[in-house]
């Protein structure tokens, strides 16, 4: 083997060993940015469930109460094992929520609400009743997601659809902040509300009881990157396009806490009421919440000794 063909096998391993050393660094980063497909994959499962389930359904012909009764308790229990085997998750105050009647349920949203949803998989398991929710317009034009949004009965939530839902006696749940709270929080868990009182109004409309939820290390679970942020934000309230990448599905501890309810009080007015329900999360935030979040120790959360000593 001649000088220059030694040089160019030598210079071709450099190069694989360079690869690879790239890889290994970056490896963690690729990881953390393909997690959240598989929350995705859970949601397309759930979907592809629904429609089996909805032909299957047809074919028995065992149209009793509801089509989708049994569906959802399935999902729900899926769910929740899920929760539970990946998160640890705990619900605190379950009993809190009626049995019967109407009830507002409003939550802080972390970047992906996983916590609402093992919310309401778990009320519908052991209270029995199927929390409603109100979702934003996005989500209604994912492909595949339509039969989900109908069975889970989640609207857009105008103002008049969403005291309809209350009026059946229904609970609804709702997050004030919604995608930009979503997208543009960060680990210091601000609440990002603006001047969205549209729960407020229903409530002070209905007359119900305001039921604040807050899941400890639930920013910890999915976070979006700091970098470019501020742009981000521009775009997403010219065009109202989600387009922030998110990375994260840590096996954090989460822990939802149930407030008492909050009732509206005798002439008090929506923003009124507004500002009282969003001064008690952040008094549950303040309360069950490590500011800033730390998903390493989110993760110790999940071991009694680091319980006994957080």
């Amino acid at each position: 083997m001649s000088v220059l063909e030694y040089a160019w096998v030598l210079i071709k391993e450099l190069d694989i060993e360079y690869l690879e050393w790239i890889i290994w660094i970056f490896y963690p980063v690729l990881i953390s940015f393909l997690l959240p497909l598989v929350l995705l994959l859970f949601f397309y499962g759930s979907a592809l469930f629904l429609q089996i389930y909805q032909y299957h359904y047809r074919i028995q012909d065992a149209y009793a109460h509801d089509l989708w009764d049994g569906a959802r308790k399935s999902l729900a229990a899926m769910w929740y094992a899920q929760a539970r085997v990946w998160h640890g998750y705990e619900l605190i105050g379950l009993e809190k929520l009626p049995q019967h009647g109407p009830g507002l349920i409003i939550y802080y949203h972390g970047t992906l609400p996983v916590d609402f949803y093992y919310l309401t998989a778990l009320c519908l398991i052991k209270k029995n009743r199927h929390i409603r929710a109100v979702g934003d317009k996005f989500l209604f034009s994912i492909p595949g997601w339509k039969i989900l949004m109908e069975v889970f009965k989640v609207t857009p939530g105008t103002l008049h659809s969403c005291v309809d839902v209350i009026s059946e006696g229904h609970l609804l749940g709702i997050a004030p902040g919604g995608v930009r709270e979503a997208l543009f929080g960060d680990e210091t868990y601000p609440i990002i509300w603006g001047k969205r009182m549209g729960f407020a109004k229903v409530a002070v409309q209905t007359n119900v009881p305001v039921y604040p939820v807050f899941t400890q290390n639930v920013r910890e679970a999915f976070r979006t990157p700091s970098i470019c942020k501020k742009l981000l934000r521009r775009l997403y309230e010219r065009t109202r396009l989600p387009v922030v990448p998110i990375y994260g599905f840590f096996p954090v501890k989460l822990r939802t806490f149930i407030g008492d309810p909050i009732f509206p009080g005798k002439d008090e007015a929506p923003d009124q009421f507004s500002e009282r329900v969003e001064a008690e999360i952040k008094t549950m935030i303040l309360k069950h919440q490590r500011i800033p979040g730390s998903i390493f120790h989110a993760f110790l959360d999940r071991f009694p000794w680091q319980q006994n000593t957080s």
